[in-house]
């Protein structure tokens, strides 16, 4: 979509006047003092970003989720027999095999023909998900076909029943031989992903999980564990709190030798034993290191470990003469960090990490403050924007087969990847990384599937600029939020009558000469009795006028209308209002009742008829 040359000129004119009018959210990260030299970004990460703009984040199942997709010529869904109970399923289940190394060339063959650089791919969760030579492996001691291998992590997927637990052994114990499959051919397939990058020339990272929890309901006898969680004494006793599930949170006490030991042995192996360019530390698998209220002194330690984990990463580099990054991938509250022993400003300011991915769990981040993160971090390290696939927790409706889901996947909608990423970059993310985008597959939702070529570009802020967007915020009070790692949701709120209510959001300047509008949705409880809505954007006199819908701005996939609990209202706005950077939302419950704001979303789409 090209902008004419007066559009372009009155646009430009437009975001340089608006640059910094909005202020930012109430800050979360503290106020330093900052110079005006650190806090500059110009030339942060310069030589990374050049090569390293859209990183693609893979867990250590990627590839083996959807062979139907990768590999179609041996793999179909049929209605079989089953084996254990010699009755016809009722059900499609997946069929054929046996797995093999073309389907991580042709998973890696996609990423890079979307325009991905850089494959960051996930080598553990508790054990190695490889044929680790230095710690417990995923699979050590399986042979194939004994079904009570897994019997034990039924209950850490929510599964009690005895039938239940059967049915689901049938289905994972075949996924689980896709693995044994490679085994059984010679195939290591973490090293098959760094040779499959080499072919198609995109660089390949690995990312180790620092605390995976998935087997946190049965330590004992889950097969997802290292044996060191089977310790009651290695493992955190102060980290839950309130309803918190306190398995979810009693993750590896990183305090203690042992297990700082056994993660920097997997850590060296995958370093220096396999023909990777870069490491990230994923810290949000789980967010838990130290007790929390660390001291200096745990700080201090966990400060040296990390220190050594970039003595690696340099050695390696100096063996290979290519630059290998060493970075984190985090929650963005970095006070919460650092009081369970991660200081993530010192480790940046010092240079010791070169990057750094600020996210949310499950759900995408709409308002993580780059912008303050740079201001706190310094000028040497990268900051990129992670786009997880969960949008938020906004229920939503598929009308043709009368089915909801508590989950959009953003992976099955570039509008509202367009929206998460402009977001990111004019707040100065210097690139994207992906997390979870693959799950909308994985799913195998009917009417929903995953966009690969909405990877495309997604880092340039030109390509971005004039084409059909949704925003939206996040949600709190539903799951997918793990507190207090989260950023505090701006979303629900509850509004008394005669009050008003604003909330920011960061957004890219619109061409105005594209017949673009900007439309704000407010979605309330559908019980709500709404008699004056007034809305006001970037402090434009409060709109009145509005459309009652069941209609979702975009759809995703084939969820195009809101749950039956919710009742949305449009109100459309001239897309010059929209300003680079932070935008403001004023809310105004105008009636006599009160109304409860359950999300509240936004568009940049082409105007239609009033």
């Amino acid at each position: 979509m090209q902008e004419t040359e007066k559009g372009r000129r009155e646009f430009l004119k437009n975001t340089m006047a608006s640059v910094g009018a909005v202020p930012l959210l109430p800050g979360i990260f503290g106020d330093p003092s900052i110079s005006e030299s650190d806090a500059r970004p110009a030339k942060a990460g310069e030589d990374l970003i050049k090569k390293h703009k859209n990183l693609f984040n893979g867990d250590t199942c990627v590839f083996f989720y959807n062979p139907e997709k990768w590999q179609p010529e041996d793999y179909k869904f049929a209605v079989v027999i089953n084996p254990r109970t010699g009755k016809r399923n009722t059900k499609e289940t997946l069929q054929g095999g046996p797995f093999a190394a073309k389907a991580i060339h042709r998973f890696v063959d996609e990423l890079a023909d979307n325009d991905i650089d850089t494959f960051v791919i996930n080598a553990n969760a508790s054990r190695a998900w490889y044929p680790s030579k230095t710690i417990p492996s995923i699979l050590d001691g399986y042979k194939r076909g004994d079904r009570d291998f897994f019997r034990g992590h039924a209950i850490c997927q929510g599964i009690t029943e005895p039938e239940a637990v059967e049915e689901f052994l049938d289905t994972f114990s075949a996924f689980m031989d896709r693995y044994q499959d490679l085994l059984d051919a010679g195939v290591d397939w973490l090293a098959e992903t760094s040779k499959a990058c080499r072919r198609r020339k995109i660089s390949s990272w690995v990312s180790i999980r620092m605390n995976d929890l998935h087997g946190s309901n049965n330590f004992e006898g889950s097969f997802f564990n290292l044996p060191i969680l089977k310790q009651k004494e290695m493992r955190l006793k102060n980290s839950a709190y309130g309803p918190h599930n306190p398995n979810y949170r009693e993750g590896m006490n990183y305090e203690k030798t042992e297990v700082r030991e056994i993660m920097f042995r997997q850590i060296r192996e995958v370093v220096e034993d396999y023909d990777f360019e870069g490491l990230e530390l994923d810290w949000w698998r789980q967010p838990l290191c130290c007790e929390p209220n660390a001291t200096a002194e745990t700080v201090e330690m966990m400060s040296n470990w990390i220190r050594e984990i970039r003595k690696l990463t340099q050695a390696k580099a100096k063996k290979t003469g290519r630059p290998y990054p060493f970075g984190m991938r985090i929650p963005g509250r970095l006070g919460i960090l650092k009081s369970i022993g991660l200081d993530v400003v010192t480790l940046c300011r010092e240079g010791t990490l070169d990057f750094i991915c600020p996210s949310g769990f499950w759900c995408t981040t709409w308002d993580m403050e780059h912008d303050k993160l740079r201001e706190l971090l310094g000028p040497k390290v990268t900051i990129y924007g992670v786009i997880e696939d969960g949008a938020n927790a906004l229920v939503t409706r598929d009308p043709e087969r009368n089915t909801t889901q508590k989950l959009r996947y953003m992976s099955a909608t570039k509008e509202m990847l367009h929206a998460n990423a402009a977001g990111k970059l004019v707040l100065g993310a210097q690139g994207i990384e992906w997390f979870n985008f693959y799950c909308t597959d994985q799913a195998r939702i009917p009417g929903v599937i995953t966009e690969y070529a909405s990877l495309r570009k997604i880092y340039d802020l030109r390509y971005l600029r004039g084409r059909p967007k949704h925003y939206s915020f996040a949600i709190g009070g539903r799951s997918f939020n793990l507190i207090p790692f989260e950023l505090p949701p701006q979303l629900p709120v509850v509004m008394e009558p005669i009050s008003q209510h604003p909330l920011k959001i960061p957004m890219c300047a619109e061409p105005t000469d594209l017949n673009l509008e900007l439309v704000v949705q407010i979605v309330l409880k559908a019980g709500d009795q709404v008699t004056h809505l007034p809305v006001s954007f970037n402090g434009c006199w409060p709109n009145l006028n509005h459309e009652k819908t069941d209609k979702l701005l975009f759809p995703t996939g084939s969820y195009t209308q809101h749950a039956e609990e919710n009742t949305a209202y449009n109100f459309r706005f001239p897309v010059g209002l929209v300003r680079e950077g932070w935008n403001e939302i004023v809310v105004e419950n105008g009636g006599k009742s009160v109304v409860t704001v359950a999300c509240i979303e936004l568009a940049i789409r082409a105007k239609t008829g009033v």
